[in-house]
């Protein structure tokens, strides 16, 4: 089996040897029962330290791709007993590609520029929320893949130099104070979806009113939301010494909830509150821009069936 590495990748060594002795014996390249080359003689002929091989043939041992048998040497394992994971599977696949595209004469050249322009024309797979305030980031990530079942990734504004990070994604912005710091942030000709904020005292989920004498305890892990949500419930007369506020990212903040007689959260801090509370949930999100994500999901061309 011919076996290459850069010595210029990010990968490191024992992580590139690693994958193509696995994918030799996902392949047939190394059968079931036979012996690999032995450390001094793969580190030889790669021109590696020998200890980078013996890194990488413990890994694959590890994994179920190999044993180490005493005194005899390293034996590849029959696959079906191997650990072989979607990762592993996608290197497979792009391996073959790679293989198949150099015995037919394509230059590595070509086939980038023709893998770039595929990947730049398949549809995106998944959200992308891009927001500079880490909780609030998380909240509208959790909101987001609530409302519309799709995969949803989130970013600081310092991820955007990375223009990696857009790769199948459909960027979100916040309509805030911060969205257009945030757009420049963002590569040349990057399209995004505005999202929209809602009016706070029509997302208590329909349940009515907060009672006067009602105990009332608002948890989140975002201290904006604390803040946000005392103001709209004493506007909506809720009595503020019958209100306690609760930073979800502190230790003890579940003790005695069940004992208010309403627990207010935003959308993630909601779904880690024990059963048996209340829970009335403040979403940020409007729902136009909720409907306009639904859409945009339902307009997205469907996997071929083969």
């Amino acid at each position: 089996m011919k076996l290459w590495l850069s010595k210029i990748s990010d990968v490191p060594l024992r992580d590139q040897l690693a994958t193509q002795i696995a994918m030799a014996i996902l392949s047939g390249d190394y059968a079931a029962g036979q012996r690999l080359p032995s450390t001094r003689e793969l580190a030889m002929r790669l021109h590696i330290h020998q200890n980078t091989v013996s890194a990488a043939y413990r890994d694959l041992a590890r994994r179920g791709w190999v044993d180490f048998r005493k005194g005899s040497g390293i034996y590849a394992r029959s696959h079906a007993s191997a650990a072989i994971d979607s990762e592993h599977e996608l290197d497979y696949l792009i391996q073959s590609f790679f293989e198949t595209a150099r015995e037919k004469g394509y230059s590595l050249a070509q086939v980038q520029a023709s893998m770039k322009r595929w990947l730049e024309m398949q549809p995106p797979d998944h959200f992308l929320v891009i927001e500079r305030e880490p909780a609030l980031r998380e909240i509208l990530a959790a909101e987001v893949e609530q409302a519309t079942g799709f995969r949803v990734a989130a970013a600081g504004v310092e991820d955007c130099a990375s223009a990696t990070i857009f790769t199948g994604a459909a960027p979100l912005i916040l309509d805030n104070n911060s969205a257009q710091t945030v757009r420049n942030s963002m590569p040349p000709g990057a399209q995004c979806i505005l999202l929209k904020s809602r009016s706070l005292p029509p997302s208590l989920e329909g349940k009515g009113p907060v009672p006067r004498e009602a105990l009332v305890t608002v948890v989140s892990i975002w201290p904006d939301f604390l803040e946000w949500s005392r103001r709209v419930l004493v506007a909506a007369g809720v009595d503020p010494d019958a209100l306690s506020l609760r930073d979800a990212r502190t230790r003890g903040w579940r003790k005695a909830l069940a004992a208010s007689s309403m627990v207010i959260s935003d959308a993630l801090t909601a779904t880690r509150i024990p059963s048996g509370c209340d829970v009335r949930v403040f979403r940020i999100i409007a729902d136009s821009s909720i409907e306009e994500l639904r859409s945009f999901i339902g307009s997205l061309p469907r996997p071929s069936k083969p």
